[in-house]
């Protein structure tokens, strides 16, 4: 099977049952790195809900990336324009990025939203920067989706767990999801040196789980400073700089 990042011809590495009864097969590429399902035709019965209910973590994952979020978009970006949280589950994050005081929209085609209506994206919209939490190892076409948000903003703050240089087998790695069955791409360091080469971007990474492709040149040393265990100290420098958007958004969404 031709890989789905660079077009280069894959190996069959192994199979494993997913949703408890598909043997799927798994699909690794030597020239990017990339691993991937085959054609996901059991989609339809993973995302009979759009949050799949083993995803106990939600609020808390919620609230350590709007801190991450925080400190990266304030101390490297104009924290005073437009961003974006793409596929964006139920508005947990854009509202709380609103209520510490960013001007943050909401995009999800396959979820409803539920805390932050009033706020959705329009294609009007100006974004400086977009975020993709948990949100690649669900891309069935990645370089279709990758694409896609780039003609929005070259500016893309996203997480997704790095595949292990020694790659896992199925029992082994949690992040396969083969209970659920929605995780169909997953991504190594080399993976996305090759799509910043391919975009021209310029890649930030904890080495771990959050990511930056950006158009900018930042310093690696703090990026991964503002994202560490100390990231707290920064974050909350902001929120006394920071206006909260809670009283504005209500006065704005009673007036409609």
């Amino acid at each position: 099977m031709m890989c789905k990042i660079c077009n280069q011809e894959s190996k069959n590495i192994f199979s494993a049952i997913i949703l408890g009864h598909y043997n799927i097969n798994y699909f690794y590429c030597d020239n990017c790195g990339f691993l991937f399902t085959e054609k996901p035709y059991w989609l339809k019965e993973a995302y009979n809900s759009p949050i799949n209910i083993s995803d106990t973590g939600i609020i808390n994952r919620n609230i350590n990336f709007s801190i991450i979020s925080s400190n990266i978009i304030y101390y490297f970006f104009d924290y005073e324009k437009t961003f974006l949280d793409y596929a964006g589950g139920y508005g947990i994050f854009v509202r709380l990025m609103r209520d510490i005081g960013f001007n943050f929209k909401w995009q999800d085609n396959f979820s409803q939203n539920l805390v932050a209506r009033g706020f959705e994206y329009c294609q009007n919209d100006r974004i400086d920067l977009i975020t993709i939490f948990e949100a690649f190892e669900h891309f069935v076409d990645p370089i279709e989706e990758i694409e896609k948000i780039l003609r929005i903003s070259k500016n893309i703050l996203f997480s997704t767990t790095l595949l292990p240089e020694k790659i896992p087998n199925p029992h082994d790695w949690w992040y396969y999801g083969l209970n659920h069955g929605q995780h169909v791409s997953f991504y190594s360091l080399k993976t996305f040196k090759y799509l910043a080469k391919k975009y021209n971007l310029n890649y930030y990474s904890d080495g771990k789980l959050v990511h930056l492709l950006t158009e900018k040149k930042i310093n690696p040393i703090l990026f991964k400073l503002f994202i560490s265990r100390f990231k707290i100290i920064f974050w909350l420098f902001i929120k006394i700089k920071l206006k909260s958007k809670i009283w504005n958004d209500y006065s704005f969404l009673n007036k409609n």
